[in-house]
């Protein structure tokens, strides 16, 4: 397109000799926390219905793919082009229910096909696509799902909740025997297996606890203002009377 080009000539001027100093110093690690970022404010874009934000973060979140191409192209390792043929080859490839003769009767069929095309590919394992600085509870769902798709999976959410009752019962002899290294990890593992059962339960766990944590956000704001107009703040006022707060934000607040 047009303006795939213009951009990237931009792009090009921005890094040029006559352009700007903050661009032109840019290498791929100074802006990778941009790319995190970016990303994750299109995410909240998404949460918010709201287009006109979904279509400038988009924007930004495509100049920091462009930016990095950029870079890659004056170090004479790749361009854009590149990157989109990439893109494309690999798309068909891993569709040959779509682009070649492969039969397929779900979309359950597609990710397994999807996971068994990836490891002819010459992954060491099926894990290996995760990445490692993924949110924890977004990884964890992400390894288990992986895990399922070969097989390695419980039958039933029962030997879950089995599991996270097993690994509650070690925590709590771990408090008991107040060894922080073993309490944390065995904090860990009830936290893994929080995830496998909201994986069975078809509950996004990230999405989950973004949710809660939203929520507490909002009632707990609520006491703030509720002590305000008291002419009080939290830290005058004892725990019982913020509970009673608390308890009043909950019937008010969703």
């Amino acid at each position: 397109m047009a303006e795939l080009k213009e951009l990237e000539e931009l792009l090009r001027r921005l890094r040029g000799k006559n352009g700007c100093p903050w661009d032109r110093e840019q290498t791929h690690q100074s802006i990778k926390r941009c790319l995190i970022e970016e990303t994750y404010e299109v995410a909240e874009a998404i949460d918010e219905g709201d287009d006109q934000k979904l279509k400038e973060e988009l924007g930004d979140l495509l100049l920091q793919v462009m930016f990095h191409a950029q870079i890659a192209e004056e170090e004479g390792r790749f361009n854009i082009s590149d990157v989109i043929a990439t893109n494309i080859e690999k798309l068909k490839r891993r569709h040959p229910h779509v682009f070649g003769d492969v039969k397929i009767k779900d979309t359950e069929e597609v990710l397994v096909n999807w996971e068994r095309i990836k490891n002819a590919e010459g992954k060491g394992s099926v894990l290996d696509g995760v990445p490692s600085r993924l949110p924890a509870l977004f990884r964890a769902q992400r390894v288990q799902e992986k895990a399922a798709r070969v097989g390695f999976d419980w039958k039933d959410p029962a030997g879950v909740v089995e599991k996270m009752e097993e690994e509650l019962a070690e925590l709590k002899q771990a408090c008991n025997q107040k060894d922080p290294q073993q309490v944390e990890e065995e904090m860990g593992d009830v936290l893994f297996s929080l995830v496998n059962l909201a994986r069975f339960l078809l509950v996004c766990p990230e999405e989950a606890l973004q949710g809660s944590t939203n929520r507490f956000i909002r009632r707990f704001k609520f006491i703030e203002s509720e002590l305000q107009h008291q002419g009080k703040t939290p830290q005058e006022v004892c725990l019982e009377e913020m509970d009673a707060l608390w308890d009043k934000a909950k019937q008010r607040i969703q």
